[in-house]
């Protein structure tokens, strides 16, 4: 990058910029990794000679943390496909249910960004629509970490809930469903030409906080791109353009990844691959009642502390889910 006429070729550089931070994800953790596991070997021998106790437990408590850090790295390794590195939609959907799956979706909603505030992620809602008694109709995040893609594509399908219902007077056992989607951010929209007569544009305005202009103004915006049916939506922007852009960005990001997906179907398919990817099944249980149990349907993990879960401690089950379909 130093050069002389690296910038000249803007596009180059921009692509060897991506590539030179792309291998910095690997090398720097492992750079701390090792260098953490080196000072916790060299002084654990001289501490335990001096009988600190203290140190001896420091040092020891260093030791889970490379370990912990390593089996992060490892999983990061099986996140190798185009997209997997980069950030992410998420979107959250109520099934059929009325009251009962808005209310689920807003829990699933509480989930996901506890989880993901909680690795230090960027969380941003772009878009909400509530239900009409409580909880929420659908949820989109706009989620900004490294690797987060690869991490969230793990939820996507249909999350089921079994519960004594709050909102049933005759404290009746009730089933909800809601839908997780995920798509990639690709900060380069050209990748995907999306021709202006295949989408629909509609604005209505928007809802929730964002002060009088909100609400005062047709500025939310929702696109539909008629031949795959594709629906995305943004109203966290305060004008229309703006909002009008990040759908543009939105859509021509879950376009590109549906053509990704698709290729990679194609290949698993010549080459004899067993593995089913259905997007739209159900893929994880939460039963409340009559046992507490999470069970994921396409690993078969097991969680009984339902409300460990319910507080973003999700990690076992996508993990699971990297190790077994990568």
């Amino acid at each position: 990058m130093e050069q002389p006429g690296f910038w000249d070729d803007q596009e180059r550089a921009q692509k060897t910029i991506a590539e030179c931070n792309a291998l910095r994800k690997w090398t720097v953790p492992y750079g701390e990794i090792a260098s953490q596991f080196r000072d916790a070997k060299d002084l654990l021998p001289e501490a335990e000679e001096l009988g600190d106790a203290e140190l001896v437990k420091e040092l020891l408590q260093s030791l889970v943390t490379v370990d912990a850090r390593l089996a992060e790295l490892e999983i990061r390794k099986m996140l190798s496909g185009e997209l997997d590195s980069l950030s992410c939609y998420l979107e959250i959907h109520a099934g059929a249910g009325g009251t009962e799956s808005c209310d689920w979706a807003a829990m699933l909603s509480r989930m996901y960004q506890r989880w993901a505030t909680g690795r230090g992620w960027k969380v941003e809602v772009m878009d909400r629509l509530e239900g009409e008694v409580a909880g929420i109709k659908s949820i989109t995040y706009r989620i900004e970490g490294d690797f987060s893609y690869g991490y969230c594509k793990s939820e996507k399908g249909v999350h089921r809930l079994v519960r004594i219902s709050p909102f049933d007077s005759n404290a009746r056992r009730h089933t909800s469903f809601a839908s997780v989607d995920v798509t990639p951010i690709l900060e380069d929209v050209m990748k995907v030409d999306v021709r202006p007569e295949d989408v629909r544009v509609d604005t209505y305005r928007a809802s929730g906080a964002g002060g009088q202009h909100v609400n005062k103004t047709d500025s939310a915006v929702r696109m539909t791109h008629i031949p795959t049916g594709i629906v995305v939506s943004c109203q966290s922007e305060r004008s229309q353009i703006q909002n009008r852009e990040t759908c543009e960005k939105m859509l021509a990001s879950k376009l590109y990844e549906k053509e990704v997906l698709e290729q990679k179907q194609k290949l698993e398919a010549i080459g004899g691959e067993k593995k089913e990817i259905a997007w739209g099944s159900q893929i994880r249980n939460y039963v409340f009642q009559p046992y507490t149990l999470v069970k994921d349907t396409r690993t078969k993990v097991e969680v009984g502390n339902v409300q460990a879960v319910m507080d973003g401690d999700i990690d076992i089950f996508i993990t699971a889910y990297l190790k077994q379909y990568g």
